[in-house]
């Protein structure tokens, strides 16, 4: 197929802001996790699917397999869904206190 580019997985993005290996990023409609170090407006290979660590909401309770949205303000995860972005599901329960979720990211634009 001539017009076949890639199975999207890593792509190239400009950082919107100054971001370091394995944290999350919103551009746009595109949420995705850095593979590498990049200042803000630097191109920056970042995956779009796969499962992750990201840090989240400390006072979050989530459950395995909830919904789990990007906060971009404060650049985690949460299980608030108004004014956040939709970015996969939960792979493990996560209690208030814990600053970290286990997630799948659902390598959908949202």
């Amino acid at each position: 197929m001539k017009n076949y580019v890639s199975e999207g997985h890593v792509v190239t993005l400009t950082a919107p802001y100054d971001v370091t290996s394995g944290q999350g990023l919103l551009v746009g409609s595109i949420f995705a996790v850095a593979t590498g170090d990049a200042l803000t407006d630097a191109k920056v290979e970042a995956l779009t699917v796969g499962v992750m660590t990201l840090p989240k909401l400390s006072t979050d309770v989530i459950a395995q397999g909830a919904k789990i949205y990007w906060d971009d303000t404060n650049k985690e995860c949460t299980v608030t869904a108004s004014g956040n972005k939709l970015i996969g599901a939960a792979l493990t329960a996560a209690g208030n206190g814990a600053s970290s979720v286990k997630i799948r990211l659902n390598g959908v634009t949202v």
